[in-house]
């Protein structure tokens, strides 16, 4: 079984913010993949489907953001998954707006949602795709990734979260090497 988690802040008011690309990348994945993610367990909202041969669970944890990590080891500990069955999928202000970083281990950046993941789980080593929303020149760094995007970012926007939803399946699909050479950059 793989875990996709999609790293985003629950409640109406966060919906199509940066901070929120995770969610909406789960949302197409969910849409393509024909799986509902409308159960409520381990403090999350997901969906359980099959792709290729192999079961996924599509995840959106509800804690807010920097409490990420409490779903995903909720669902890890309870499949007793091993730790390169998870993929997240998250913002990143350290990449290029509308660019994809995949990654198959390492730190949190500067990132809490993923920082609480790793704290909790103990480990690094599992896939990642990092999807690039820019950096504010200047002000509030928390301001700027609760904003929302505007039109023209939008329709970049919209490509990029596509390609992390297939990159994400091409990880399972194939492996992550693959996956990082066709998708970064």
């Amino acid at each position: 079984m793989y875990v996709i988690v999609g790293l985003g802040n629950p409640g109406k008011q966060y919906q199509q913010t940066r901070h929120n690309v995770g969610f909406n990348a789960i949302d197409i994945l969910s849409e393509k993949l024909g799986i509902r993610v409308d159960k409520i367990k381990y403090k999350a909202v997901v969906g359980e489907g099959q792709y290729q041969g192999e079961k996924v669970m599509l995840v959106k944890p509800q804690t807010f953001m920097n409490l990420s990590g409490e779903s995903v080891i909720g669902i890890m500990a309870y499949f007793d998954l091993p730790i390169e069955n998870l993929i997240v999928i998250y913002d990143d202000i350290d990449t290029d707006f509308a660019k994809l970083r995949i990654r198959k281990k390492g730190s949190a950046g500067t990132h809490n949602g993923m920082r609480n993941i790793i704290y909790l789980l103990q480990k690094d080593e599992f896939p990642r795709v990092r999807i690039g929303i820019g950096k504010p020149e200047r002000g509030d760094l928390k301001d700027f990734v609760l904003k929302k995007f505007n039109p023209d970012e939008k329709i970049l926007m919209c490509d990029t979260l596509s390609r992390a939803a297939e990159a994400a399946l091409m990880i399972i699909r194939e492996d992550v090497d693959k996956a990082m050479n066709q998708y970064n950059g």
